[in-house]
């Protein structure tokens, strides 16, 4: 089995998560701070999948509380699909990310982790429980 890649799209960050080989646990990896051009951003997680071995990409899609699909929601969709557009070799898909920026929020406060040094880290701690979420469905 290959390691599965967790992506928290948000506007100024992306959050970068990465999968066991075994994709039984998800760890936050890195964050790509956004450069202003979508097409640069994309070649960025997509170079992240290809030096970790990934096969699969799974994508935060941000529904609002109610299941619904909003401006954010679309543009994830977008998102998804000029991925595959890029990597037709790697499976890429979105999956629902309610709550997970709030999770890892209060997982970084219980730790007592430092203001400055969670908003280093809150978009790839999101973008592992969300890909832990994925991860335990997929069971």
């Amino acid at each position: 089995m290959t390691r599965a890649l967790g992506v928290d799209l948000g506007e100024k960050r992306i959050g970068i998560a990465l999968s066991d080989p075994t994709r039984t646990i998800a760890s936050p990896h890195s964050v790509i701070k956004r450069s202003g051009n979508a097409e640069v951003d994309r070649r960025a997680v997509l170079n992240i999948a290809r030096e970790e071995g990934v096969t699969q990409l799974v994508v935060g899609l941000p529904l609002t509380l109610t299941g619904a699909r909003r401006a954010a929601a679309r543009a994830a969709l977008a998102e998804v699909e000029a991925l595959k557009q890029l990597a037709p070799d790697l499976i890429i898909e979105a999956f629902d990310e309610r709550l997970t920026t709030a999770i890892a929020q209060r997982s970084l406060l219980e730790g007592d982790v430092r203001r400055k040094d969670r908003k280093q880290v809150i978009d790839k701690v999101a973008a592992a429980v969300m890909l832990q979420s994925w991860l335990d469905g997929q069971i």
